[in-house]
């Protein structure tokens, strides 16, 4: 069916050099055994996500089988974490891998864009400064994810995790002798303690190539805290100060010579790589735990990319003007069913999202777990209202694009077309961004309505064009259909927000031509659904991988059953016959194919620049690859830890041409896939591997899997870095950008915002002859007074070409927190405890405990938000009076049975700030023997106890109350 070329690499691929490094390195190391940032982050992520999983099925008296140790992977703690103990349906670990690789992608960021900059990398002893962004940003995680704004916190989290890793691999922390993480530096009510002087020096020459000892013993005798200064243009350096080291650090060819980084095994402190990466991994751990107590222990999962169930999201986009009473109805009859069917069950859509939009407004958002609350809104949309015929459709689908999670499935429903078509460049580039799907269901849109406005047929095939080259970039569908049969179609809604959903093959042929489809079913896959969009005449014959054949003229066969309605055929295979099957499809006209099941073995994918200079690797590419240069993918096998990629190639339908790309094995089920000079084109993802874990054969099974996203290259190149990813209310933020191009001229500038905000652009920029081929300039994103803390905001930056044929983009995600000043977590002040606890275990059930303390903010706090239970398994109730000074005093009681004898209550306050008290039970030690009575008189309480004796207070020895206050 199509062409294929081979492409064969003989570049080696080079991840980081170690003469290079200023950091731990990126993403995988060069000698595969060094630890990096990637291996850090991961390693606390999953171990702190598997802790909460376990809390909560602890809490909720369900088993926890998963041992929590170096050897977790992403699909064992996703298969610990969504165990509902009876579910056989597959498990997808997509959303948890894809939110991950936003944090790994935005950690590495820091080496590649913020190189140079000392406060990011803790270079230069600048503890001040690294605190501070590790700090204002850990209040900006905390706002926008208790907002439910995830992508926002994950990238900030991943610039902070990089920086607080940082410091233990270019501090002397480690050569301090210490053994736990330096909590201050997320604490910034606490002071830095025993800092180094500006004059004070650190740090004698290196014998040799290896630099063991070169701090000087009074630095360690006295405990100052020091880093290795760093500069790839100059040697100038304070006097006697230590140097990061590196061939790229020019400061370390000065006296003292030598650097004390332990970035790799192979840097200057090589030897203490290990420890430095072991305490850096706590230190992730003890920032996520800081979260976790501050978000709530389901709300950080869901930031994590997990939730209790493993249905994905439910995002409804949907027009409520006067004609839309059909749609409205059959919206909310698919929504309830879906609710009311598969409520408590894993099933149960993982989040709900609904943008209404008319004319002239859209929005708002409505984002919620709670399924009520979304059947409510649903209930409460009514058709009224247009008046021209022509939607806020795109600015409606612009803002489901920006708040859904990534690689969400979106269905948009209209019957008229777009007031707002300029910003279908906009649309694309967040679709190619977020790799969302959108399909769109269309009632009567090239029939018209309102006022019987009598439109030429160019421009109601324009209309429909434009959402089917939507639907077209993202992989979803436009579904035309009668108002009368809007109800039929929405099945397809039932089918994309069940659990695991893959693409196995996905095609489309415009103009149409007879062709023959082949695709893979595998072991692991079920529920297969084939679908095809295109008018009549169209036919097609479905053949199994034994040689049976069905044909589109019986309805109900050997093969499968299929139902049409509009320009849909859904097709749902009967048989799950293992092997190569082919669909053949005769039409002259347009048409797609897209092939589906349910299983847990899929991959994502993402695009890769490779980067020379102070740092060598790859970083997250922006916007779309060049035309006719290389394109590099990081792709990650998901649902299974015993797959292999055999083959991945780009797929573009309309050549056809298929190219094969290279393959480099990496840890934990990634590979590095480059591709050499791609020529243009619309091109799909396509891999092809095997798997051993899908069958108890000892032949592994083969699988084929496709992305839905295309990829199209461009010959512009727009690239843009903000110092800064927060905004304050009432500032204004700038925002450099550049436009590249081969070609010089004019080039067309578009910014948009899904907020609104108010910016200021050039409407175009001119690449000058002797330029270099590129253009520099600048867009600024200004934040409202009245923007809530915890908004986020996506900024697209379009540069097209004159001839306005060619188009890239940049796309910049900034979170809007007003300046904390309310630094220290709440206080504790205990008062009481009450209840003494027997000494025999036997007897605890019988007796309680009692714990009262106050908490209070303080006068200039933000106020007490939330108190929890960390630890216990008691009841907890809290009432708030007015102190003294005007102050908030919540007061709290807490009482347990003697069966637990320990409590943890957390108390955060409004901006996140977490403070803790701990409190024990008054116990009695193990009885003493039972002795002779004599004529002494004693005061004697009679309790029974195991062994039958009478405790009297002279044989009892009592254990003060244990209560201590952990400010954090």
């Amino acid at each position: 069916m199509a062409a294929r070329q081979t492409v064969v690499l003989l570049v080696a691929v080079v991840l980081s050099l170690p003469g290079l490094i200023l950091s731990f390195q990126p993403s995988f190391s060069d000698d595969q055994t060094s630890i990096t940032h990637r291996d850090i982050t991961q390693s606390a992520i999953l171990r702190k996500t598997a802790e909460v999983c376990r809390d909560i099925a602890a809490s909720e008296g369900r088993d926890f089988s998963l041992t929590i140790d170096d050897n977790l992977t992403v699909n064992k703690v996703q298969k610990a974490c969504s165990s509902s103990g009876t579910s056989t349906s597959p498990i997808s670990t997509d959303a948890f891998q894809t939110a991950l690789n936003v944090i790994y992608n935005s950690n590495a960021n820091v080496d590649f864009s913020l190189a140079l900059k000392p406060d990011y990398h803790f270079h230069d002893e600048t503890f001040q400064g690294g605190r501070s962004i590790i700090t204002e940003g850990l209040s900006s995680v905390k706002i926008v994810v208790k907002r439910g704004n995830f992508d926002s916190g994950r990238q900030m989290l991943g610039l902070i995790s990089h920086i607080l890793q940082d410091f233990y691999s270019h501090s002397n922390w480690v050569e301090l002798g210490k053994t736990d993480p330096y909590s201050t530096l997320i604490r910034p009510s606490q002071p830095l303690y025993n800092l180094a002087g500006p004059n004070t020096p650190t740090c004698r020459s290196c014998t040799g190539n290896i630099c063991t000892d070169n701090i000087l013993p009074e630095v360690l005798r006295r405990g100052l805290l020091t880093s290795g200064y760093f500069n790839v243009d100059s040697s100038a350096k304070p006097d006697g100060k230590c140097s990061h080291g590196g061939s790229n650090d020019i400061t370390s060819t000065k006296e003292p010579v030598g650097g004390i980084n332990k970035d790799a095994l192979k840097s200057s402190h090589g030897s203490l790589h290990n420890d430095a990466a072991n305490l850096a991994v706590d230190a992730t751990m003890e920032l996520l735990e800081d979260i976790r107590v501050a978000v709530g222990d389901r709300v950080f999962l869901r930031f994590m990319g997990l939730s209790q169930t493993q249905a994905p999201v439910l995002c409804i986009i949907i027009d409520t003007t006067g004609s839309m009473g059909d749609d409205i109805a059959a919206v909310r009859k698919v929504s309830y069913d879906i609710i009311d069917s598969r409520r408590g069950t894993q099933q149960e859509p993982s989040s709900y999202i609904l943008v209404p939009f008319n004319d002239p407004d859209f929005g708002p958002v409505i984002r919620t777990t709670d399924a009520d609350i979304f059947k409510e809104q649903i209930r409460r949309l009514r058709p009224h209202g247009g008046g021209d015929a022509r939607e806020m459709a795109l600015s409606a689908l612009q803002l489901a694009l920006t708040s859904a999670p990534p690689s969400s499935e979106m269905f948009l429903f209209t019957d008229a077309s777009a007031k707002d078509s300029h910003l279908k460049s906009a649309i694309t580039a967040l679709i190619e961004t977020t790799k969302s799907e959108v399909t769109f269901l269309l009632t009567n849109v090239l029939r018209r309505r309102r006022r019987r406005r009598i439109v030429p047929h160019s421009q109601r095939q324009s209309d429909f064009t434009l959402y089917a080259d939507l639907a077209r970039a993202s992989g979803g569908q436009a579904i035309e259909v009668t108002k009368s049969y809007i109800s039929l179609a929405t099945t397809i809604i039932k089918d994309s927000t069940t659990s695991a959903v893959v693409t196995v093959f996905q095609t489309e042929l415009n103009p149409g031509r007879p062709d023959t489809f082949t695709f893979t079913v595998d072991a692991s896959i079920s529920n297969m659904i084939i679908y095809i969009t295109g008018v009549s005449p169209l036919t097609f014959t479905l053949t199994s991988s034994t040689g049976e054949s069905q044909s589109s003229d019986q309805r109900t066969g050997p093969l499968a059953s299929f139902t049409a309605v509009g320009n849909l055929c859904r097709i749902s295979l009967t048989s799950n016959q293992t092997g190569s099957w082919n669909i053949s499809v005769n039409s002259s006209n347009p048409y797609s194919v897209k092939v589906t099941g349910r299983s847990s073995l899929n991959f994502v994918y993402n695009l890769m620049e490779a980067h020379e200079g102070v740092n060598s690797g790859f970083s997250l590419m922006e916007g779309r690859p060049t035309t006719g240069g290389n394109v590099t993918l990081l792709v990650t096998v998901t649902g299974s830890d015993t797959a292999t990629v055999t083959n991945v190639t780009l797929f573009d339908s309309s050549g056809p041409r298929e190219i094969s790309g290279s393959l480099q094995s990496l840890r934990g089920g990634n590979f590095l896939v480059r591709f050499s000079g791609v020529p243009a084109g619309d091109y799909v993802v396509q891999l092809r591997g095997e798997d051993k874990s899908s069958t108890s054969m000892s032949t592994p099974s083969s699988f084929q899997r496709q992305a839905s996203t295309k990829i199209k290259t461009s010959r512009v190149s727009v690239t843009a870095q903000a110092d800064n990813m927060i905004i304050e209310p009432s500032s204004t933020i700038s925002v450099p950008f550049t436009v590249s191009s081969g070609t010089t001229g004019r080039f067309a500038v578009r910014v948009s915002n899904d907020r609104s905000f108010p910016s200021t652009s050039p409407s175009s920029v001119t690449i000058a002859a002797g330029s270099g081929g590129k253009v520099n300039s600048t867009v600024t994103l200004t934040a409202p007074a009245s923007t809530a803390s915890g908004t986020d905001v996506t900024l697209t930056i379009e540069a097209e070409n004159a001839a306005a044929a060619d188009i890239n983009y940049a796309v910049l995600r900034f979170s809007v927190a007003a300046k904390v000043t309310d630094l220290s977590g709440p206080v504790c002040q205990v008062i009481n405890i009450s209840g003494i606890c027997p000494a025999s275990p036997s007897l605890c059930a019988s007796t309680q405990w009692e714990f009262v303390a106050n908490l209070t903010d303080g006068i200039n706090g933000t106020g007490i938000e939330r108190i929890t239970i960390r630890k216990g398994n008691g009841t907890l109730n809290t009432s708030t009076v007015v102190g003294a000074g005007g102050e908030n005093i919540t007061i709290v009681t807490y009482s347990a049975s003697c069966c637990s004898q320990s409590v943890v209550l957390a108390a955060v306050d409004e901006v996140g700030n977490v403070g803790t008290c701990v409190g024990q039970a008054t116990a009695l030690t193990t009885p003493a023997p039972q002795t002779t009575t004599t004529s002494v008189t004693t005061t004697r309480v009679t309790t029974p106890s195991t062994g039958g004796h009478t405790l009297t207070l002279s044989h009892c020895l009592w254990i003060s109350v244990v209560v201590s206050l952990l400010w954090k």
